[in-house]
């Protein structure tokens, strides 16, 4: 594969992956509101938001293979998986490390999550709120092209997406009438867990 085209791989899997990644966040949250119409249920939510966090994983795969074969940045399978240990851009890279690894727990956990208790699994989910903007500052430090007006307009359109979804998730009531017997439940259940 030609060098240009590992590039060109390179940052449109990044890309696309902040994309992916943001619907997934957005997503998330419109799943904790129970957000649902008639024509929307809240399932398809759900199934969305899982099925765009696989998708998600393709790309980011892709992302790092095509920047670790991309013989311009020298990268290695070392420098893909332990934080801050790059030569090319260190910091930058580190990042993106870091919010791959906080995505790969979410997602191992996820998996998991019969086994962990929903108490464990959702504080661990929240990690979803570190993983995404580090995820952005990898790509504002690390790309080539950040300051280009498509990625200046993808980046501007995923932050403002998160900071609407955060605003509306912060600033609402609970949208579900069962939420407190739901949350009885789920404390006698964990406490059952726990013994």
């Amino acid at each position: 594969m030609p060098d240009t085209l590992l590039w060109y791989a390179t940052r449109g899997a990044g890309a696309v992956t902040l994309i992916l990644l943001t619907a997934v966040v957005v997503l998330g949250i419109l799943t904790v509101l129970r957000v649902q119409s008639p024509s929307w249920p809240r399932f398809l939510t759900t199934g969305l938001h899982r099925n765009l966090a696989l998708m998600t994983l393709v790309f980011l795969a892709l992302h790092i293979l095509t920047a670790v074969v991309d013989p311009f940045t020298h990268l290695g399978w070392a420098a893909a998986l332990i934080p801050f240990s790059s030569y090319y851009r260190t910091f930058w890279l580190g990042l993106g490390v870091l919010s791959f690894e906080l995505l790969l727990a979410i997602v191992v956990t996820s998996l998991m999550r019969g086994f962990l208790g929903h108490n464990a699994w959702r504080a661990i989910h929240w990690l979803t709120y570190a993983a995404w903007p580090v995820g952005v500052l990898h790509g504002v430090g690390t790309g080539t092209d950040t300051w280009s007006a498509w990625m200046l307009a993808i980046t501007a359109a995923c932050i403002a997406a998160v900071g609407v979804a955060i605003f509306v998730r912060l600033t609402s009531g609970s949208t579900d009438p069962l939420a407190t017997a739901r949350a009885s439940f789920r404390t006698a259940v964990d406490r059952r867990e726990v013994r």
